[in-house]
C-alpha cells in the first residue's frame, strides 16, 4: 500500500509482480466494482512468461484531474517513466484520460482498453453524478449490480460474476461513490491528444454493460487500433476468458519486444514468443475447422 498525496487517506493498493528490472511494465486498472485482485489470472500467467505486471486499486478521487495527478505521483514514486496500461471499463476510461493528461510529456506507451468507453454521457447519469456521495452503500451496490449479467450463464462466467460481487462487497461507501462519480461525471476523451499511442480495443460479442453505440464510438475514435474480439466473456472476460485475454495482451505487447519499452524480461522472449505463435496457430486452425 502506497500513499503519494498530501492526504494520508488516499492509499493506493497494488500487486507488483514479475522482474523488477523491467522499466515499462503493464499496469492494470479495474472497473467500478473491481479491486486489484480481479486481475489475478493475468498476474499469474503473464509473470510466468516473464512480464512485469502491476495491478492497482485506486483511492477515493472525486474527479478525473485529481485521479490523473495522483496516478502520475504514483508512477514517480515507483520510478516508472513510461508504462503500458490495461483498463477495464472505468479503468479504460481513466487510462485514456491519463494518457491525455500527460500528452505533453507522455507517460503512456500503449493502451489496452477492455469493454471501455470514451464518453461518460453514454450512461445517462451525468445529472446524478453529483449525488452519489450522499447515497448509502447498499444503494450504490444496487446501481452497480444492475449492470451485471443475469439469466443462464456458463460456469466460468457465473464464477466470474460471483467473484466480482464478492469484490464489490469489500468496497466501502466512499470508494464506490467516488468510482461511480468518476464513471458518470460529464467528461470525454480528446482523441487528438493521444492519437500516436498504440491501442488495442478488446470487447465481447455477448451481453455486457456497453451499448453497441459506445463500442462504435471507440472504433471511430481509434481507427488504427487493433481489435481483439471475444465471442463471449460478458463484463469480465479477464476472469472468465482469461486464456484468450492473456493471449491478446501478449500479442499487443509483442510490438515492443527488443525495445526499451518491452514489458518482458529479454531472456524470456524466445520461449514465450514461440508459445504465443503456437497458440495463435492453434486458435486460427480451430476457427478454420468451425
Amino acid at each position: 500500500q502506497i500513499i503519494v498525496d498530501d492526504d494520508d487517506s488516499k492509499v493506493w493498493s497494488l500487486y507488483d509482480a514479475g522482474p523488477r528490472n523491467i522499466r515499462c511494465p503493464l499496469i492494470f486498472l479495474p472497473p467500478v466494482s473491481g479491486t486489484a485482485d480481479v486481475f489475478f489470472q493475468q498476474i499469474l500467467a503473464l509473470t510466468g512468461w516473464g512480464y512485469r505486471v502491476i495491478a492497482l486499486q485506486y483511492p477515493v478521487y472525486w474527479d478525473h484531474l485529481e485521479f490523473c495527478d495522483g496516478f502520475r505521483k504514483l508512477l514517480d514514486h515507483l520510478q516508472l517513466d513510461k508504462v503500458h496500461l490495461f483498463g477495464a471499463s472505468l479503468g479504460g476510461f481513466l487510462a485514456q484520460k491519463f494518457a491525455e493528461y500527460t500528452h505533453k510529456s507522455p507517460r503512456v506507451q500503449s493502451l489496452i482498453l477492455c469493454n471501455s468507453f470514451s464518453d461518460t454521457s453514454i450512461f445517462n447519469q451525468t445529472w446524478t453524478a453529483n449525488s452519489f456521495w450522499l447515497m448509502p452503500a447498499f444503494m450504490l451496490k444496487k446501481i452497480v449490480l444492475g449492470n451485471f449479467a443475469s439469466g443462464p450463464l456458463d460456469p466460468e462466467m457465473a464464477d466470474g460474476i460471483d467473484f466480482m460481487v464478492d469484490r464489490l462487497e469489500s468496497l466501502g461507501q466512499s470508494e464506490l461513490a467516488s468510482r461511480l462519480t468518476l464513471n458518470c461525471q460529464n467528461s470525454y476523451v480528446e482523441p487528438h491528444k493521444i492519437r500516436d499511442i498504440p491501442v488495442t480495443i478488446m470487447d465481447v460479442f455477448d451481453q455486457s454493460a456497453l451499448s453497441t453505440e459506445a463500442k462504435e464510438e471507440m472504433y471511430k475514435l481509434y481507427p488504427n487500433a487493433r481489435r481483439a474480439h471475444l465471442k463471449t466473456g460478458g463484463n469480465f472476460p479477464y476472469l472468465c476468458r482469461s486464456a484468450e485475454v492473456n493471449l491478446y495482451i501478449q500479442i499487443h505487447l509483442l510490438q515492443f519486444h527488443g525495445t526499451r519499452y518491452a514489458a518482458i524480461d529479454p531472456s524470456m522472449v524466445s520461449a514465450e514468443e514461440l508459445e504465443v505463435q503456437k497458440i495463435s496457430l492453434h486458435t486460427s486452425n480451430e476457427h478454420e475447422e468451425q
